[in-house]
């Protein structure tokens, strides 16, 4: 799969690349995590590589985040893309000051037909400074909690999110759009998480939440309540807008690449539906040279 991803990149006009040891493994690592970590550092130092698409998700990013010098990708920052337990890179870069991508992968995204939402890949990969995700064009990104509320996107999958709790690499929550997504959890299991996330702080002074697509996150046996009543019932004291049914992340097609830590504007509207609106470019270069590396 990672190269039916790359032969899609190249069709799109990219010179895809990576390090042969990309397939190494480590039981389920994809190689020892310092490692992996060097080869992050290099992908960003290198001149001829213009951006980073992680090959796929799974498990052991967070064993990645030790060994990685942060000081080292902020002196050359470039596009880093991913999803799923790439979550926990994405959050510590965004929170040293890097903007990053939640979106496509290769071997998941780029492999599958249609499997990339390529208005929203080339808005956020290519500076573009002014431009909007609403029910109109997404028609399952709908109102959960109607408001208006303005900051940087933040956030990922919300089980890697809330395994950050405790940790050095804790979520930074307050001032933000927190993103939430998720793939194959029960509505109660949903809920246990935005419990622990609400117990720890982190939805104080968040501006506003908006959830993904949350796939196969039902309840089996015919219960009669929804993922949104269950969604609304648990941040019903919140007083911020919400939104749910962003498809970026565990998705099966059409994956939508959301640039984090750009300041955006969330409009939630019982009658209107939701609209997230990014007010500033995520890029300051031409559209990139893409590469594929994964982390798992």
């Amino acid at each position: 799969m990672l190269e039916t991803g790359c032969a899609a990149l190249r069709r799109l006009g990219y010179k895809p690349f990576y390090f042969d040891n990309i397939f190494d493994e480590d039981m389920y690592f994809a190689g020892p995590p310092d490692q992996r970590a060097r080869d992050i550092e290099e992908m960003f130092e290198r001149d001829d590589i213009r951006a980073v698409i992680c090959a796929r998700g799974g498990y052991g990013s967070n064993y990645v985040l030790p060994h990685l010098d942060l000081d080292r990708l902020r002196r050359f920052p470039k596009i880093f893309v991913g999803y799923s337990d790439i979550t926990h890179l994405l959050t510590w870069m965004n929170d040293a000051g890097l903007v990053v991508f939640h979106g496509p992968m290769a071997t998941k995204d780029f492999a599958s037909p249609e499997g990339v939402h390529l208005a929203t890949w080339n808005a956020a990969t290519s500076g573009r400074p002014d431009w909007t995700l609403d029910t109109r064009a997404l028609p399952g990104f709908r109102p959960i909690v109607q408001g208006r509320a303005a900051g940087p996107l933040y956030g990922g999958c919300l089980s890697m999110l809330a395994a950050t709790i405790g940790t050095p690499w804790e979520i930074r929550t307050q001032g933000k759009l927190l993103f939430l997504e998720d793939l194959n959890a029960k509505p109660y299991q949903i809920d246990r998480m935005l419990w622990q996330l609400k117990i720890a702080g982190k939805f104080e002074k968040v501006a506003g939440i908006i959830f993904g697509e949350m796939t196969d996150c039902v309840q089996p046996g015919g219960q009669s309540y929804t993922l949104d009543q269950v969604v609304r019932r648990s941040l019903r004291d919140l007083r911020v807008p919400v939104a749910m049914g962003m498809p970026s992340g565990h998705v099966p097609y059409g994956n939508v690449t959301l640039p984090m830590g750009v300041r955006a504007e969330l409009v939630v509207d019982y009658d209107e539906g939701a609209s997230l609106h990014f007010v500033e470019p995520a890029t300051t270069e031409a559209p990139v040279r893409a590469v594929a590396h994964r982390e798992a």
